[in-house]
């Protein structure tokens, strides 16, 4: 019995050396594939910010970006993405939660005033483990209180479609950009969103590729819905991963 302990023990030392080398190494060997983060709404709904965070591929340096968004505008607000930016050498780098908690930390000027406060209620999600979908539509309804899974009759769909489009920057001239078009329907007419024009926003980046990602609203339903795109800029190593969000009701 004692030996198999002690052979039980080396696996599980063996398993937690391979595992600590796995992380260790996987920065260098990932595509930089931004997570997101809902922070909330302003109390009058007007507002909404999100973080959009990860991990560098090439250089394993750590960033946090907060964006807030005026709905009623559909812009960023001044100041806006608030972004942390560390590390680079595996040595130095610090802790994700640390980069993330200075960007929260830096963002604070604008949060604090607009009175971001609000929880946001996920109503749709496309995650990133969801199989057989290729993100270019999504149907949803607006949940009801309070049993499980009641929700309103009206069936809420966006449809999103991409077409060619121009980058005015040299690293993307012999590349594919493209651009976004998304459009809404609320059970009795279709609306679009959104459409790119034929040049992209230089501080979306050469972007290849768009996939619908989620759509939220506030928790307490004071303030519109918000539909996020996934973006794909072409990075260091490949397509990076971004995200966008676009006003649904505003």
């Amino acid at each position: 019995m004692r030996r198999n302990g002690v052979l039980a023990a080396s696996a599980r030392l063996a398993a937690s050396c391979l595992a600590l080398l796995t992380l260790a190494v996987a920065p260098a060997l990932a595509g930089d594939r931004a997570l997101i983060d809902f922070i909330g709404y302003s109390e009058d709904g007007q507002y909404f910010a999100f973080e959009e965070y990860g991990i560098h591929d090439g250089s394993g340096g750590t960033y946090s970006s907060i964006y807030i968004v005026d709905l009623l505008a559909d812009k960023w607000v001044d100041g806006s993405p608030f972004t942390v930016e560390e590390g680079g050498d595996a040595a130095d780098t610090p802790p994700l939660a640390q980069t993330r908690a200075k960007a929260l930390a830096k963002a604070q000027e604008k949060l604090k005033p607009l009175k971001i406060t609000t929880p946001v209620e996920i109503m749709s999600l496309l995650g990133d483990g969801v199989p057989d979908t290729d993100g270019r539509s999504m149907v949803f309804a607006v949940p009801m209180c309070c049993g499980p899974g009641q929700m309103d009759d009206t069936r809420l769909s966006l449809a999103l479609t991409t077409f060619p489009a121009k980058l005015d920057e040299d690293y993307c001239t012999e590349m594919n950009p493209v651009g976004y078009s998304l459009a809404y329907n609320d059970g009795t007419a279709t609306k679009v969103l959104h459409k790119d024009g034929d040049i992209l926003p230089k501080s979306r980046g050469c972007t290849l590729d768009y996939r619908l990602y989620a759509v939220v609203q506030p928790f307490d339903g004071r303030g519109g819905q918000v539909a996020i795109i996934s973006s794909y800029p072409f990075g260091f190593e490949g397509p990076d991963r971004r995200f966008l969000a676009v006003p649904i009701d505003q």
